[in-house]
């Protein structure tokens, strides 16, 4: 255990004995009203309903949130940061795990875990370096925060603006805590629940429990943004598993009457020769071998000050003779990177197949309200035909500044796995950021 966490231990001990170190470097006044506190406190209900009398019906409750400590800069631009992350189904959960929805924070009934502690160098409009537990966003690796907890990575983080507009991002990561675990694991959502007692759910499980400990990522990336004009390129090497390239390139018309109409275009390719797949023999959708997929996607629509529409399509190719025959690794589950995916939906969960999706989001009673509505549809090699809508409403009141209500409801119609029956899909979630 000890060996496991040292990484966590060090940053701890970094942080506990350099906070003294930094606050003689400023007057202690000046240097308490430039550190700050913020958080999030989470409400979230979640219901599953199955059409299929072999499906059982899931739901979930939980409550917690985020306390975040940040230190006012010192010796020029460092900074030390920390987040404590708590999660409570305060009893709800009941005995039978088989109607619990484990996606929202597992089946354990709290989550208390140290989700950030870092160690962090800003030159303003110039460079980031942070080392240690942090929150990444990037297209195929990032929070996934739609549940009690967001996932977070154990590493370093370096961002480099040489210019306005352009950023050129590193980083490197060892291991991960996942949204339903206490700790930080080398392992992802290919390995098994309780795999070196890691909690993790909601998993993707094709590797045995013998399985060796997955080595972490290195990635690269760059994106650049000027005059309506958007793109950005990414390396990704998910150590063992896959390589990826990523690139996406959007454009948005500055008409000035009012509307905006854009476009986008998306490409993702990946491969790896004697991945861990192969192996362990590993099978999805029946199918086994190397990793070799191909995604594109495309995007139009027209946005305005109060919301947009658009439709769009994603294709992702077969592969004869690769593991899920062409399917996409994803070992920390980021799916939203593609343009036709919605909550219970994607080409991640699906395979090889193609989608199109077409959505339109409004905001009314002056920007209080932001309603989504969408459709999708999806015709995969072997998870056959589905469609779905979902309608996504939140409420934002004026009156109370970081209080929101969000509900998002989504009904799926003609799945194989729910015996052609459809599945609804509720998650209510309140929120307050201070």
């Amino acid at each position: 255990m000890l060996q496991k966490n040292r990484y966590s231990i060090i940053m701890g001990a970094c942080y506990i004995f350099a906070i003294p170190s930094f606050a003689q470097a400023e007057a202690p006044k000046n240097f308490i009203q430039k550190s700050g506190i913020s958080g999030t406190i989470r409400s979230c209900y979640f219901s599953k309903l199955y059409g299929a009398a072999a499906e059982n019906n899931m739901d979930a409750y939980g409550l917690g949130g985020i306390l975040n400590v940040k230190t006012a800069p010192v010796f020029g631009g460092f900074i030390l940061g920390a987040s404590f992350f708590t999660a409570n189904d305060l009893g709800t959960h009941g005995n039978n795990p088989k109607h619990v929805d484990t996606t929202l924070m597992g089946i354990a009934s709290s989550i208390n875990a140290l989700g950030q502690a870092y160690i962090q160098y800003v030159m303003p409009r110039r460079l980031l370096i942070r080392i240690g537990n942090q929150i990444i966003n990037t297209p195929w690796m990032g929070p996934r925060d739609s549940r009690m907890l967001p996932q977070t990575f154990q590493g370093m983080f370096a961002r480099i603006t040489p210019v306005s507009g352009l950023n050129l991002e590193a980083m490197r990561i060892f291991r991960w805590k996942s949204r339903t675990s206490s700790d930080y694991y080398k392992d992802n959502l290919y390995y098994d629940t309780n795999y070196y007692n890691d909690p993790l759910y909601d998993v993707t499980a094709v590797l045995p429990k013998n399985a060796g400990k997955f080595q972490g990522t290195l990635a690269f990336g760059a994106t650049y943004k000027a005059k309506g004009a958007e793109v950005q390129a990414w390396y990704y090497n998910f150590y063992q598993f896959a390589q990826m390239f990523y690139g996406s390139a959007a454009y948005t018309l500055k008409t000035g009457a009012g509307f905006f109409p854009f476009a986008a275009v998306q490409y993702m390719r990946e491969w790896q020769v004697n991945s861990v797949f192969q192996k362990y023999d590993a099978k999805l959708f029946g199918q086994s071998g190397g990793v070799n997929a191909t995604l594109w996607g495309g995007k139009l629509g027209v946005k305005s000050p109060s919301g947009k529409v658009f439709v769009a399509y994603n294709a992702l190719i077969p592969h004869a003779g690769s593991f899920g025959g062409g399917a996409i690794i994803s070992p920390y589950g980021n799916y939203k990177a593609t343009y036709s995916s919605f909550i219970t939906d994607n080409l991640l969960a699906f395979g090889p197949g193609h989608a199109w999706r077409v959505a339109a989001s409004y905001r009314l009673c002056q920007k209080q309200i932001i309603l989504m509505v969408g459709y999708i549809h999806f015709n995969t090699n072997y998870e056959g035909t589905t469609h779905g809508v979902y309608l996504d409403m939140t409420y934002v009141p004026k009156v109370l500044k970081g209080f929101a209500v969000r509900d998002q409801v989504a009904i799926d119609n003609g799945l194989q796995a729910y015996a052609g029956r459809s599945f609804i899909y509720n998650r209510m979630m309140l929120q307050y950021v201070f």
